[in-house]
């Protein structure tokens, strides 16, 4: 959930109390306007001053009436609009962009998986893939949703994204921090929106966490995510908010020394995570180094997901030595951290049950931290597979409109 800003003028007070409004009908379902002004506080007078500037904006309608309980009119319920706003999701992956459109209540629409090929280190030419990719998505949810507003372009990017919107990759061979959104505002114009950047696994990590507490019914107050598939990233979700530090990379485990005297990374360190349980890593392991330079990482890791079935040693072998990696990954954060709960995602949580027993071997005996004061958490699979950061990416766009009404215009 999207922290809301500190009410100061009078407008910022509005704009406030419509987000509870909003917040309270998309969460909860129809409710009258007396059930409304009980549930997040506001007097009845500005409940029913608010919730016309709802409608006006065509994201709530009235819709139906039930009993008052008494003598007097029988109560007008409200509900939200869902297909009054649309977004364009985007996951950015090395070789691929994965699309959807979504609307007010997550559920997606037009999907698009485009290919490109871009150069290493230079973020000019996966703005332009970008750019055309949005643009034609974008014009594809205004054809199917006439009269919806477009609430812009959320993106899922592999690499951190600091507080001025800076984006970090090693992925794609950029030797320092880049202005994505700006050269992507540049390309695109007004035509999509407002351009929203965040990390793919922050997003994975928040999606994965609200999976989790549905399925307990309740929700982990922390949970640390660690994923593998374009690189090795990871997320921390506290009380149900991305905790992204400073600098935008708190619970990124990717450039985390687990060997001191391990192969130098691009990121100028050495023995990181990432050059473990990365793709090249463990395709070049499991003897597939050769596939990957002459089709590409994601068709070695393919490979590598048929041989593991399969059973071929190598490849067994590979994932035995990356379980261990894992589970050292997974001590030390959980020993500095203290989460409820370590979820896996990408393919550590399609491979798991190769993984497991190099976790298992390094986890074993040392299931207590702090002199038995708290469990180390046994890793989990996520379960929304592939989907995680785009999922995260609509759920962000969600949030942005509930956090800010008025940011739609009126109808």
């Amino acid at each position: 959930m999207l922290p809301l800003p500190a009410p100061e003028s009078p407008a910022d007070v509005r704009r406030h109390n419509l987000a509870r409004v909003l917040r309270h009908l998309a969460d909860h379902g129809p409710s009258s306007r007396g059930e409304a002004a009980a549930a997040t506080g506001l007097a009845h007078g500005s409940l029913t001053a608010l919730a016309a500037d709802l409608v006006g904006r065509g994201l709530v309608r009235e819709a139906g009436t039930s009993p008052g309980g008494g003598r007097g009119r029988p109560r007008q319920h409200l509900r939200t609009v869902p297909d009054r706003v649309v977004s364009v999701a985007v996951r950015v992956t090395r070789e691929r962009l994965h699309l959807a459109v979504a609307d007010l209540a997550g559920r997606l629409g037009h999907r698009a998986d485009l290919a490109h090929a871009t150069p290493d280190g230079d973020p000019g030419a996966l703005a332009d893939a970008l750019a055309d990719a949005v643009r034609e998505t974008a014009a594809t949810a205004r054809a199917a949703h006439p009269g919806a507003h477009l609430a812009g372009a959320f993106l899922a990017v592999p690499g951190p994204v600091a507080a001025d919107g800076r984006m970090f990759s090693t992925d794609f061979g950029w030797p320092g921090p880049v202005d994505l959104g700006a050269l992507l505002r540049e390309r695109l114009g007004d035509t999509a929106g407002p351009v929203v950047l965040a990390n793919d696994a922050n997003l994975a990590a928040l999606a994965e966490y609200r999976a989790l507490a549905v399925r307990r019914g309740t929700a982990p107050r922390s949970l640390a995510y660690l994923k593998a598939d374009v690189g090795v990233g990871g997320g921390l979700v506290i009380d149900g908010r991305i905790e992204a530090g400073a600098h935008g990379v708190a619970g990124e485990p990717g450039h985390m020394p687990v060997a001191l005297d391990g192969p130098p990374c691009a990121c100028g360190g050495r023995g990181c995570l990432a050059l473990h349980l990365g793709p090249e890593a463990l395709t070049d392991a499991a003897g597939l180094g050769g596939l990957r330079a002459g089709r590409g990482t994601e068709a070695a890791v393919a490979a590598l997901g048929l041989a593991l079935a399969e059973g071929e040693p190598a490849a067994v072998a590979a994932l035995d030595a990356a379980g261990e990696v894992l589970g050292a990954a997974v001590l030390a954060v959980t020993s500095l951290l203290d989460v409820d709960d370590v979820v896996l995602g990408g393919y550590l949580a399609d491979w798991y049950p190769w993984l497991e027993r190099g976790l298992d071997a390094r986890l074993t005996g040392r299931r207590i931290l702090s002199a038995g004061a708290a469990p180390v958490p046994v890793p989990v699979p996520g379960v929304l597979g592939a989907d995680a950061s785009l999922a995260g990416a609509v759920a962000l766009a969600r949030e942005t409109v509930l956090a800010d009404p008025a940011s739609v215009p009126p109808l």
